[in-house]
């Protein structure tokens, strides 16, 4: 019988440093986990029922008829996952440090933590990263139909990860100060991922080229990390944001932001992070910019992934 003790786990946001887009296609992306996390309370209850108590919604419903919810996509799709090694219904308290509406990695780090708690009340044991991973994985690409995993490798691992579909992951043990600036509107990962497939359809040999450009500079972005060069990371940054902008991924307001963070003499590099077309950028160090009008968020990487708090 699994154990009916209280569930405690957490997972961190994430944000993309390399790669994005050309992780799609088989390359390599850097994902670094950051210094916020969301945490999971698992309550074991006598009955069938599903409480979920969050910041998005509270939810109620049958174990064996899970109902929909808007905002608990990735959730339910979890439970849904182990719902037939589930030995009763329960309580799920979500807690958050930072916001749903920015890119840092929430859907992932909600899914992973999610499925943490509950493979660890079904195995009575923590599971393995790469177990947990894959159960993770499968929710996202049950919920948005397609996606790399990179912020699941982050959320799981925790560090700055080189990471590809193999799936292959290089966790690096790195602190480094980030700078996130949001430019105020997102557009949702799976639009930009269309988008981004119909321009490589009609030009395949401009955007594979691009792609192993940010291949290329994964692996001098992870050798920088071990030897902790960071003036030569910034570099990297920097020239990943002229792909990313060749690509067609920018807009006026991720130029403006990026502009101000590499003139700015605390940073040492930045680009957009993410799949672009709105969310957010990233330099490498910290720096106000408050003048900006944007909402800026001082973070930094961690080396703590997914934890059970017991």
């Amino acid at each position: 019988m699994a154990s009916a003790a209280l569930i405690i786990t957490s997972a961190p946001g994430s944000l993309m440093l390399l790669g994005e887009h050309a992780v799609l296609h088989g390359k390599h992306a850097l994902v670094c986990a950051i210094n916020r996390r969301i945490t999971v309370c698992l309550s074991p209850t006598e009955d069938h029922q599903v409480e979920i108590c969050s910041g998005l919604g509270n939810y109620q419903s049958p174990l064996a008829n899970l109902a929909e919810h808007p905002s608990l996509k990735f959730v339910l799709q979890a439970i849904q996952q182990h719902r037939e090694r589930l030995p009763s219904g329960f309580r799920l308290r979500i807690e958050s440090e930072f916001s749903a509406d920015i890119g840092l990695g929430s859907s992932a780090a909600v899914t992973v933590a999610t499925h943490a708690a509950l493979m660890r009340w079904t195995m009575n044991q923590a599971p393995k990263h790469e177990d947990l991973f894959s159960q993770s994985i499968k929710t996202v690409h049950a919920v948005q139909g397609r996606g790399s995993g990179a912020d699941l490798a982050a959320s799981v691992f925790g560090g700055c990860v080189g990471y590809s579909t193999m799936p292959q992951f290089l966790p690096v043990e790195v602190a480094i100060p980030l700078t996130a600036i949001y430019c105020g509107y997102k557009t949702p990962t799976s639009e930009v991922i269309r988008t981004v497939e119909k321009w490589y359809a009609d030009d395949p040999e401009k955007y594979n080229r691009i792609y192993s450009e940010m291949d290329r500079s994964v692996g001098k972005a992870i050798s920088c990390l071990q030897n902790h060069d960071f003036p030569t990371l910034g570099q990297l940054l920097n020239y990943n944001q002229q792909l990313m902008d060749e690509m067609g991924v920018n807009t006026p307001e991720l130029q403006e932001i990026v502009a101000a963070l590499q003139n700015h003499p605390e940073i040492l590099g930045a680009k957009i992070s993410g799949s672009g077309l709105g969310d957010c950028a990233v330099g490498l160090g910290h720096a106000g910019l408050s003048s900006l009008g944007y909402p800026v968020y001082h973070l930094e990487t961690t080396p703590v992934g997914c934890t059970y708090h017991e």
